[in-house]
């Protein structure tokens, strides 16, 4: 009975012992696998993708590619593109500069333009311009209005700002049977198209002899304009009528034989010429013949 007791004894210590090794195996196996937990993650890269997010990467992943790849040259297409994206520019910063200089040149004529009213029908151009001679150099002097009127007025420009602060001084001087109102303008004169300009004596004294006019109905025949103007001023060497749809009335350049007959004609702004009352000024501009370009046979 005693050995019975003793050999259940011994099974109850190996039991035990039993019990404690299984333990001790369960947490070695415990910080075994812990330790290569810990192990792993020290040799994990923190920048690895799949730390990120994958919208992340995939920005990441382009950026990278441009740093790292090697230029491609433009296809054809692209590189056309991009040409004209950049000739677009260079056109665009020519016209801002070309658009401020134009600006730039508009005021500073301004700035030495005066405005001149009240102006006596008597008075020509080379009178008024004379009249401010004396200021500075007189640029150009423009008359405007109907000559018939005292109500006409002009706008005369200087060389420099200097000669249109001196004409101010002017304002209230007679010149003819009124005295002239002489203001700072507000605007400047329009050039005269460079090309219609005379380019030689010849020119500059056949403008002597020609007239600009204006306000002619357009049922007025060029045949009938040169019958009007040598029935009272002379013989007519050349004449230009022009017009367009546009406008409702037409322009012309009248050449007279003598210089005297343009001086006559002057004095026929007023009258009228079919249903309207037309308007002659001296011309700036000579009438060239116009050119005849031979046929292709």
């Amino acid at each position: 009975m005693a050995a019975v007791v003793d050999n259940s004894g011994e099974a109850v210590e190996a039991a035990k012992n039993n019990d404690l090794e299984v333990e001790t195996t369960k947490s070695e196996s415990k910080e075994f696998n812990v330790q290569n937990l810990v192990d792993m993650f020290t040799k994990l890269n923190p920048l690895a993708k799949e730390f990120f997010p994958s919208y992340f990467h995939h920005n990441q992943t382009k950026k990278s590619d441009n740093f790292n790849q090697v230029p491609v040259k433009q296809s054809a297409g692209n590189e056309n593109f991009s040409n004209k994206r950049g000739r677009n520019n260079v056109n665009q910063g020519r016209r801002r500069l070309n658009g401020r200089a134009f600006r730039a040149q508009r005021d500073d004529s301004i700035r030495r333009t005066v405005y001149v009213s009240d102006i006596d029908q008597t008075i020509t151009e080379e009178q008024l311009a004379g009249l401010f001679s004396n200021c500075g150099q007189v640029v150009d002097c423009r008359v405007c209005g109907d000559p018939h009127s005292v109500l006409r007025f002009a706008f005369v420009e200087f060389a420099d700002e200097q000669g249109a602060r001196a004409a101010l001084s002017l304002d209230g001087t007679m010149l003819g049977f009124y005295p002239v109102r002489v203001l700072p303008s507000k605007t400047a004169i329009l050039p005269v198209n460079p090309t219609f300009l005379p380019r030689s004596e010849n020119e500059r004294e056949m403008c002597t002899r020609t007239v600009y006019c204006t306000n002619i109905d357009k049922k007025v025949s060029q045949t009938e304009m040169k019958s009007f103007f040598e029935s009272t001023c002379g013989e007519v060497s050349r004449l230009r009528l022009l017009g367009d749809q546009v406008h409702s009335t037409r322009i012309a350049f009248v050449e007279f034989a003598m210089a005297e007959s343009a001086i006559i004609a002057l004095n026929c702004s007023g009258l009228v010429l079919g249903t309207q009352a037309i308007r002659v000024s001296p011309s700036k501009t000579p009438v060239r013949p116009r050119v005849t370009r031979p046929t292709l046979r």
